[in-house]
């Protein structure tokens, strides 16, 4: 914080303006944020698209995955007699 302050003092005796102070000290973050900001969005949308695909897995399927009895039982088979 304190180097900010004697960076705009500096800009102060040099003669810039307010504005002109700010965009010296500021660009470098705000790319930073836009950079972070990209990143997040993209793993975003992946994380999501894998949640998606699971979910869409699981429901398409009939038996889980893994199971190896079928809901069919002997009793459906005696009322048949």
């Amino acid at each position: 914080m304190k180097d900010l302050i004697q960076l705009h003092k500096i800009g102060k005796e040099l003669g810039l303006s307010k504005k002109e102070i700010n965009k010296v000290l500021f660009s470098d973050n705000i790319k930073n944020r836009t950079i972070l900001l990209i990143i997040f969005i993209i793993t975003f949308s992946i994380v999501a698209y894998f949640i998606g695909l699971f979910i869409e897995s699981t429901i398409s399927n009939t038996y889980p995955s893994g199971t190896k009895y079928s809901t069919v039982r002997i009793k459906d088979f005696d009322k048949k007699k």
